[in-house]
């Protein structure tokens, strides 16, 4: 009876070609290592919820007129709305909150343009009265902050929020950064303060005060005028930028009474109620959310971000200003990918170790390779796929590559 040779082509094609297949080899190895080092590096990856939110603000209404006055009449539009899959609203004090489920295969951004939309056609059945226009939002995972920066001191918060707004002007200059938000800080305020009595007195309203103040804190543009053959535009600047100046506003009256809005009214620079607070240690700080762009590398957000902050503690502010950054999620990224690194030398050197004593160094060499290489293989086609190298996709690999150098073991 014959002895059947069976070949393997593709094999038998490697062996009588092994300088091919040493420089394609080491060209994958080279694009793999480059591919991994431009892979955007994530904590979570992107996670799309079809979920919109409705939020209408109605201060001095009960419940039951939230309800009849805002909800329905929403709620009546968000119906004809297509894919939908799941409507359920809340009617409290003063506040009414619409939540819209879609369908899986819905488009986010679709679906909540879909939902202002039909807002904008309940308007017309809304309390007229409104001093909000009801909030669409959608559920957007990459809205959670990156970091967070803490800025404290022997300062007053109008002079750490100056600071701040430094800082934030630095970051947003990155390119993996969305925009930065300050918490705790206090917002400028003029309060003008009128009396009553002494406003009654000259004959005036606060209708009065309140156009006598706009009419005043405006810049008109005055057209154009041709000079030296070129055509020059005119605008009158009129733009309060000092207390003074209000408080020598003059308030004119339907009776002619013009009397100066200081002589009725006190004017004080001051801030508005504070209504976001920040605590670190127990202690009063302004603190900077970092959002970070969806799809943007984490660990090189991070790092530019540290290398800003040494630049400004260095060289802009003062010595007695502490900055500190908690929450960073780039650390646990880091930890995870220096953990993918190990395992694929661990893995490597394992299997060489063992399969020496059986194929010898050379081929237990050779075979080792394939640990690596299915690594640089993967980061090849990630980019491709969609795929950034966040906590998931990392796990994913670790157990991949545990399978891959487990194989020439059994």
């Amino acid at each position: 009876m014959l002895e059947k040779f069976k070949e393997f082509k593709p094999s038998s094609w490697a062996i009588d070609n092994r300088t091919s297949i040493y420089v394609i080899t080491i060209l994958l190895s080279i694009m793999g290592i480059y591919a991994y080092n431009n892979l955007p590096k994530e904590r979570f990856p992107e996670i799309v919820i079809p979920t919109i939110y409705v939020n209408t603000i109605y201060p001095g209404t009960s419940p039951s007129d939230i309800e009849n006055l805002i909800t329905k009449p929403i709620e009546k539009q968000i119906k004809a709305i297509s894919g939908v899959k799941k409507m359920t609203s809340t009617s409290i004090q003063d506040f009414s909150m619409v939540i819209v489920e879609f369908d899986t295969d819905v488009d986010v951004p679709t679906a909540k343009q879909k939902v202002k939309d039909a807002v904008d056609k309940s308007r017309t059945d809304l309390p007229t009265d409104l001093t909000r226009e009801p909030n669409v939002i959608e559920v957007d995972f990459s809205e959670m902050p990156m970091l967070y920066i803490n800025i404290s001191g022997d300062f007053d918060l109008n002079k750490l929020k100056k600071f701040a707004e430094r800082i934030e002007d630095e970051v947003e200059t990155l390119p993996e950064i969305t925009r930065v938000d300050i918490v705790g800080a206090l917002d400028r305020e003029i309060q003008i303060n009128v009396d009553m009595y002494k406003l009654q007195a000259a004959t005036l309203t606060m209708s009065d005060v309140s156009n006598a103040i706009a009419y005043e804190n405006v810049t008109v543009s005055g057209g154009q005028v041709k000079m030296d053959g070129m055509t020059r535009a005119i605008s009158v600047s009129g733009e309060i930028k000092d207390v003074k100046d209000i408080e020598n506003i003059v308030v004119r009256s339907m009776t002619g009474a013009h009397v100066y809005l200081k002589d009725i009214a006190e004017i004080k620079d001051g801030f508005k109620e504070q209504e976001s607070y920040a605590r670190l240690a127990h202690k009063k700080v302004i603190t900077l959310n970092v959002i970070k762009r969806s799809g943007e590398n984490l660990i090189e957000a991070s790092d530019k971000i540290h290398v800003i902050m040494d630049k400004l503690q260095k060289e802009d502010f003062p010595k007695d200003l502490k900055v500190t950054l908690t929450g960073d999620q780039s650390s646990q990224t880091r930890l995870v990918l220096h953990e993918l690194i190990n395992t694929i030398i661990i893995g490597f050197i394992l299997v060489t170790v063992v399969l020496m004593f059986f194929m010898g160094v050379t081929n237990a060499v050779f075979v080792a390779l394939s640990v690596p290489l299915s690594m640089f293989l993967a980061f090849l086609v990630m980019p491709s796929i969609g795929f950034t190298m966040n906590m998931m996709v990392l796990f994913s690999l670790l157990l991949a590559l545990g399978i891959v150098w487990m194989m020439p073991l059994w």
